[in-house]
């Protein structure tokens, strides 16, 4: 079997399912890029945790968490079927490589996994599970997870990530096009760093216009778990790179 790339998707806000805009367009093209998977992995910006957490539920349901959207979006829901013997072979790898983790037999699917799926995969038709972040742990923590689960790809699963590569909701503007000039640059320092292969630099990512980037750290974790998820050498490609409302990077990237 190919190995899928592992990738990492910017989902931008919840929003973006009522308007047409390139991003979304480049989310249905996305399977035809990569291949058509078996099963995913999410790992989203929107499920922390203490502990690494695979969701084992067999039916999860779609949670709307956000607040202050248009109805149409509450009325949303992906049914996808969960996959929890996806979620027991990504914890034995975990333990394999040292790293405790947990199960939740009650998480069902954030905005962060289903609004990219519900594109991506639009027939729901592919079973999903979650794995959760530790805010606190940093970047080098996640590209160890993501080092663990390489032999996933090699199982038919896609694992993604789906956080944002510029994550800065003070500078959030809906319908700007205005792109501030510290975001474009951490987008392409960001860009230069993914194509070769820097997980140092990665990293310590703060030094380069991160910390305005990134006011918190959750929504550029997972693109830790996808680098390290493409194995050893991996050097991520620019799938899609643009800005929509103001600051908010809808980057995404193909590691392998």
């Amino acid at each position: 079997m190919t190995p899928l790339p592992s990738i990492f998707v910017s989902h931008g806000a919840p929003t973006i399912l009522l308007q047409d805009c390139p991003a979304r367009t480049f989310w249905r093209d996305l399977i035809d890029l990569i291949g058509r998977p078996s099963s995913v992995l999410c790992v989203s910006a929107h499920w922390e945790t203490t502990t690494p957490t695979l969701s084992t539920v067999p039916h999860p349901e779609t949670i709307h968490d956000y607040y202050g959207f248009p109805d149409a979006l509450y009325q949303l829901s992906y049914p996808a079927p969960g996959a929890p013997e996806l979620a027991k072979r990504a914890r034995d790898l975990l333990s394999a490589a040292g790293i405790d983790s947990e199960v939740s037999d009650k998480r069902g699917l954030d905005h962060g996994a289903w609004i990219p799926l519900m594109e991506m995969l639009p027939a729901a038709d592919v079973p999903v599970t979650q794995l959760s972040i530790q805010a606190d742990l940093g970047m080098a923590h996640h590209i160890a997870i993501g080092k663990a689960l390489v032999p996933l790809r090699h199982e038919g699963v896609l694992v993604m990530g789906s956080g944002g590569a510029v994550h800065n909701l003070s500078a959030f503007s809906p319908g700007n096009d205005h792109v501030p000039d510290w975001a474009n640059r951490f987008d392409d320092w960001l860009a230069e760093t993914l194509a070769a292969g820097d997980g140092e630099a990665l990293a310590n990512y703060r030094s380069e216009d991160g910390a305005q980037a990134h006011p918190r750290d959750e929504h550029l974790l997972p693109l830790g778990v996808a680098l390290g998820a493409g194995g050893v050498g991996a050097k991520g490609r620019a799938l899609y790179r643009g800005f929509m409302d103001g600051a908010l990077s809808m980057a995404s990237y193909a590691f392998e």
